[in-house]
């Protein structure tokens, strides 16, 4: 069996994903997708497929999939013009930017039964997923300090457009408020402070987060930090124990007094595999072959525009804002 996918979106992204797709040979990519003619010519010529301008020219080419890597805000139409036909979606991250847009998507996917899949791709990254893997062997993480920083809004230049983002938090900075959860457990409470410094938007967030357990974490995220490494970081606190990452580069782990410590290093892994894009992309397909489920849902999609949302509020009542959200 061979699995027909479409690309919406023909940038950066939709080409990563493009090209796990084409050495996957239960994949045949029938057309990528986008409003810049040259664009889509210039990709489909490269991977072999058709070019197309328009949502109705993609759903022509019959696919049983698409790939939705269209600007963040940009999600909504060709992901519900997706599931109504009847077809699988794959959306990179976020699920939207508006909460009741998110909200949307969620029941259509409910009402559909079709498979939907979040690219949350730092979840298949090696370094987080050795810190989930040490969760699951019993270290128990009591608190955590997390970073999310991007070096500036300047390049490329829509990325200080919050009308194409939604907002710095739904850039990068989503991956690790939806990877804290998947470390931490739900969030139920937000206190977030935020600044817009150098940026007409918020631009500088400090919060605050308290999960289910009781236990909280602190979050902080910058768009103009400069490319320092490590630009995103998370450190998890046990009793007399720790994991740090840095970035998808390295992990260390501290498993107690007078121990040995364990660093896990990644520097030789492919950018492909290294940052988990490889991983998701297969478990996509495996799904679509009826080998398993979407290993990131609709509901984690949810969950982590609720707490984007949470932090907005949260910073611009400056008071805390308890979870779930009224959408």
């Amino acid at each position: 069996m061979t699995v027909r996918i479409a690309i919406i979106g023909a940038g950066h992204m939709g080409r990563v994903h493009a090209q796990n797709l084409r050495q996957d040979e239960r994949v045949q990519i029938v057309a990528i997708g986008d409003i810049v003619p040259a664009s889509a010519e210039l990709a489909a010529a490269e991977y072999q497929c058709q070019a197309c301008t328009s949502l109705d020219e993609i759903f022509a080419q019959k696919p049983d999939a698409v790939y939705v890597t269209t600007p963040n805000a940009l999600h909504l139409e060709p992901v519900l013009a997706a599931l109504e036909r009847g077809i699988h979606v794959f959306s990179e991250k976020p699920m939207a930017t508006d909460l009741g847009e998110a909200r949307q998507i969620l029941e259509t996917v409910e009402r559909t039964g079709l498979i939907y899949q979040i690219g949350f791709n730092r979840r298949f990254a090696p370094v987080y997923k050795f810190a989930k893997d040490r969760i699951a062997q019993g270290f128990a993480p009591l608190s955590a300090n997390v970073k999310m920083n991007r070096g500036e809004l300047l390049n490329p230049p829509w990325v200080g457009n919050t009308a194409l983002t939604g907002g710095f938090l739904y850039e990068s900075t989503i991956h690790l408020l939806d990877m804290i959860r998947w470390l931490m457990g739900e969030v139920v409470e937000v206190y977030c402070r935020a600044e817009a410094n150098v940026y007409k938007e918020l631009d500088d967030f400090s919060a605050i987060l308290t999960f289910e357990s009781g236990h909280h974490a602190v979050f902080s995220s910058c768009a103009h930090s400069s490319w320092a490494f490590p630009f995103e970081r998370i450190e998890l606190y046990g009793e007399h124990s720790s994991i740090v990452t840095e970035e998808m580069e390295k992990v260390t782990y501290s498993p107690g007094l007078s121990q040995q410590i364990i660093t896990y290093d990644c520097f030789q892994l492919s950018a492909a595999e290294k940052w988990g894009y490889v991983e998701e992309d297969r478990l996509f397909v495996d799904a679509l072959m009826g080998e398993g489920f979407p290993p990131v849902s609709a509901l984690d999609g949810y969950r982590a525009v609720e707490l984007a949302e949470a932090m907005y509020r949260s910073a611009r009542s400056d008071k805390p804002v308890r979870l779930p959200l009224e959408a």
